[in-house]
């Protein structure tokens, strides 16, 4: 099985737009997404980290990435290949809720090629 990274965005406003019912049955996938393995979070409060050079530590609050909706979470899973994830993540609260998802396969390497 592949991996891939899932990052959701989405708002409150656009949560609450959608019945209840809808909410209840996409949380409910995702559920049944971490009784397969995935591992599904909430995003907190991003902090960029630099350390340019090897000269020292730097840091930041905030995000280093903008959309127009903000980042909601992200979720590690797996798909036999890339249509199986999008059909996963087509059922999750981000992308019933006037949100969207994004699939990116987690393409491993070893440690000799980094």
């Amino acid at each position: 099985m592949a991996k891939f990274v899932t990052i959701g965005y989405g708002d409150r406003a656009g949560y609450e737009r959608i019945d209840s019912a809808l909410r209840d049955a996409a949380h409910a996938h995702d559920a049944r997404l971490r009784s397969r393995g995935a591992e599904i979070g909430a995003a907190g409060t991003p902090r960029q980290v630099r350390n340019t050079e090897g000269r020292g530590v730097e840091t930041k609050s905030g995000p280093f990435m903008t959309a127009s909706l903000p980042v909601a979470g992200f979720a590690i899973i797996e798909a036999a290949d890339l249509e199986e994830a999008i059909e996963l993540v087509s059922h999750t609260p981000c992308a019933v809720a006037h949100g969207v998802v994004e699939v990116w396969p987690l393409v491993e390497k070893g440690r000799s090629e980094r």
